[in-house]
């Protein structure tokens, strides 16, 4: 276990509560543009994970109290199911949910020990395994005349008896998916982007959704939770990508502030790219780690086989942290930065 070798839960609980705080001004944007639906997916995801942290705690013969109280559980829970569709099916969000608790992180040794971010590999088991269910998201409400209460919203997350006609009246692809599906189709990006789907920067609605959860990253860089480092690469290294794709050709790649403006990359860039376990330690290598999500973030959008890249771009950076930090490693205090020259035989 790396150092330091005693934790103190405080201050892992306060951090952990601070990261929920700064998430909820997306949260009331999500309800505003979007409806209710949300407010069910977060209190499913919460459940199960605080039950199965707890059954994994008692199945390794640890404390329950000292650490369901760091809140770990509820962040990877909230990350993930702000991640899904809020109309996803009941049991697509617990599947996800139990994925990332049991499997990515304690299967891997608890807090501290997991290499992957939790609740991307719980996003990327569901969006390969069910990639129908993946794509039915709630659509803004400006977009649409339908809007679902509380009530019917957990009606159609729990297979309710709600009419088709109603769920396909609330629900649509994202703009990412959207201009993916009209490039193949042959249309250009300036054609696809008439939709009413396409706001001014990016989806209608989504791009407020993005700005909100860049809100709450500021927050965590103010209060110094987070440093500046991956967000500011993370971002760069979509908008250079993009950038260079669209000045190449523009009918082909969508211009570099729609993927900025994407909520998956606002909430990539400060909530999970920033996982202080996960992602690179050093400073340099958090410029690295961030620059390549950033970058692969946009390869995977383009050439990949699934609209959005964020999760397996962060997935493999996480890969590839080990190697980051061993040459990334600043010099020791007092030592010399140069090898030592091996004794003659």
């Amino acid at each position: 276990m790396p150092s330091p070798f005693i934790l103190d839960r405080t201050s892992v609980t306060q951090i952990m509560a601070w990261v929920l705080a700064a998430l909820v001004p997306a949260i009331a944007t999500y309800v505003w543009l979007f409806g209710p639906g949300i407010l069910v997916t977060l209190s499913i995801a919460t459940l199960t994970a605080v039950g199965a942290e707890a059954a994994m705690l008692k199945a390794r013969g640890y404390p329950l109290r000292p650490f369901l109280v760091d809140l770990s559980a509820i962040v990877t829970a909230w990350l993930l199911a702000l991640s899904l569709p809020s109309l996803a099916p009941w049991w697509l969000i617990v599947t996800g949910t139990l994925f990332a608790i049991v499997v990515a992180k304690h299967l891997y040794g608890g807090l501290g020990q997991n290499i992957f971010n939790p609740a991307m590999v719980g996003y990327a088991v569901l969006i390969v395994s069910f990639p129908v269910q993946m794509t039915h998201w709630a659509a803004p409400l400006e977009l649409t005349s339908t809007h679902l209460t509380l009530a019917q919203s957990s009606a159609v997350i729990f297979g309710g008896d709600v009419p088709m006609a109603t769920v396909d009246a609330v629900t649509m692809a994202t703009p990412l998916d959207s201009l993916r599906t009209g490039l193949l189709r042959q249309l250009t990006v300036d054609e696809v982007m008439t939709e009413p789907i396409f706001g001014r920067f990016g989806g209608t609605g989504f791009e407020w959704l993005a700005a909100a959860f860049a809100l709450g990253g500021l927050l965590l860089w103010a209060l110094r939770i987070i440093s500046w480092h991956v967000p500011l690469t993370f971002l760069a290294g979509v908008w250079l990508t993009a950038g260079f794709l669209h000045f190449y050709d523009p009918g082909r790649f969508g211009p570099p502030w729609f993927h900025l403006f994407a909520p998956s990359v606002m909430l990539g860039a400060f909530f999970i790219a920033t996982d202080p376990v996960t992602g690179a330690t050093t400073p340099r290598g958090k410029l690295i780690f961030g620059l390549g999500a950033g970058f692969l973030t946009l390869v995977i959008r383009t050439w990949g086989g699934f609209p959005d890249g964020v999760a397996f771009a962060i997935l493999l950076m996480n890969l590839a942290v080990p190697l980051i930090d061993q040459y990334t490693q600043p010099p020791v205090y007092g030592g010399s930065t140069r090898k030592a020259k091996e004794p003659a035989a």
